[in-house]
């Protein structure tokens, strides 16, 4: 086939940009037309703030028809046409998936760009100094990230390799999981990714306090955890927590019985109140965590140390008390015998029963 002459195809190129700037026009003109609000979105109304899912593996097409059907874009025809001029551009990538927080009031050639980058909504939860793994289960089970019984799971296969500090042979991750509030750049996290970013944060942060005082302790890092847990579960004034340290710190040196109710709650899976406390047959059922029948520390953590109470369990008040029973403001009283221990606790039962005669 003969090539065109020179002026030829310029007289070609010539009737071919008035056609392609009219296309290049028309999809303008679209993409403008299309990339206002929906029309049921009344200006003098606050815009409305969604949180759209994109499954991966979800086409263009598909997330187009998605968001037009919530009232976030005014037609998937515009969405289509600019997903075709990504094309023609030759732009790199894709459209991602993920949670998206969109804006009605948005242009959609910003919502677009938005999910072609993958500008993910960041996730963030606060994990409660104290939380047990059944604890933080149920919450990330209502926050949707995946099932309770998931994340029980995950926790019961133990990454001994990817973490050696970690003490033989625990049968779950009980008090290894950092209590903190955490922020996360996408909301596609596994049971299992979770379990590893809160390890990472036990490594970062708690790991490093039993380090610097590891020559200064008779405790094993499985000993100062679970120590550290009964802490943090009797502790609710901040002041009273090395004090608290240096009662259990005391009973275990002279080997006393710790006697601490949470134990006792961990094992049976219960959790008294001020209406309803331990009855004495809970008190006398056997088990291992039940440090009213057994001596030394129960077998594993009871619950997510914080900070403070890892610290204050190598750093103990140095007290003479040996017993505390908590008042109704969540402080404690004190007592180096048992003879005022036990006054103390008639004194809080009568103040607490005074009230409920005069009613």
């Amino acid at each position: 086939m003969k090539s065109l002459p020179r002026a030829s195809k310029w007289l070609y190129y010539l009737l071919l940009l008035p056609l392609t700037m009219g296309i290049l026009g028309w999809q303008g003109w679209l993409l403008w037309n299309w990339s206002i609000a929906p029309p049921n979105l009344d200006p003098s109304e606050k815009e409305d703030t969604l949180q759209i899912n994109i499954p991966a593996g979800t086409t263009g097409r598909q997330i187009g028809q998605d968001l037009e059907a919530a009232g976030i874009i005014r037609s998937a025809s515009a969405w289509r046409i600019w997903t075709y001029s990504r094309r023609l551009l030759n732009q790199q990538g894709g459209f991602q998936a993920g949670t998206y927080q969109l804006s009605t009031s948005q242009p959609l050639s910003s919502i677009a760009q938005k999910i072609w980058d993958g500008e993910v909504i960041q996730l963030s939860f606060t994990i409660p100094e104290g939380w047990q793994i059944e604890q933080m289960a149920n919450h990330f089970e209502s926050l949707g990230y995946f099932t309770a019984e998931e994340f029980i799971a995950a926790t019961r296969n133990i990454p001994d390799q990817a973490y050696p500090w970690l003490p033989e042979g625990l049968p779950h991750l009980e008090g290894f999981l950092f209590p903190d509030t955490y922020t996360l750049g996408n909301d596609r996290v596994s049971p299992e990714q979770m379990v590893i970013i809160m390890l990472n944060q036990f490594e970062t942060v708690g790991l490093p306090v039993y380090e610097a005082q590891q020559r200064q302790t008779k405790l094993s890092l499985l000993e100062w955890v679970t120590l550290a847990s009964i802490v943090e579960k009797e502790t609710v004034v901040e002041e009273e927590r090395r004090i608290i340290a240096g009662v259990f710190s005391k009973r275990l040196e002279i080997g006393m019985r710790l006697q601490a109710d949470p134990t006792v709650e961990y094992g049976l899976g219960i959790r008294q109140t001020a209406d309803q406390p331990l009855t004495y047959s809970q008190v006398e059922t056997a088990s291992p965590y039940n440090t009213y029948i057994n001596e030394g520390l129960p077998p594993t953590p009871i619950a997510a140390p914080g900070l403070g109470s890892l610290q204050a369990t190598l750093n103990p008040e140095n007290t003479n008390a040996l017993y505390f029973v908590a008042r109704y403001d969540g402080t404690h009283i004190f007592s180096e015998t048992l003879t005022a221990h036990e006054a103390a606790t008639r004194a809080i039962r009568r103040q607490r029963e005074a009230p409920q005669e005069r009613n």
